[in-house]
């Protein structure tokens, strides 16, 4: 099981991160000349698309949820907590 729920935002963003970090690793090592403009595109991109799929992810829960809810029959009241 589980200890928290998966979120695909947040492996994204990380993605895109880590990405950044490999590409200034490069230029700093010398595999490659990078310029110091490059990354922005990538950040950004990276954080807006990571916000796509967070949103995305966010539905696909709340419907899931509701469906699930709605197929027990709703929440029980006789529970006490």
């Amino acid at each position: 099981m589980l200890r928290h729920r998966f979120q695909p935002g947040r492996l994204v963003a990380g993605f895109f991160l880590t990405l950044a970090g490999v590409i200034y690793a490069g230029d700093a090592g010398g595999l490659w000349d990078t310029p110091w403009f490059v990354v922005i595109p990538v950040v950004v991109g990276g954080l807006c698309t990571a916000g796509a799929v967070g949103v995305c992810a966010r539905a696909v829960h709340r419907r899931r949820g509701a469906l699930r809810a709605a197929n027990e029959g709703g929440p029980r009241a006789d529970l006490s907590g």
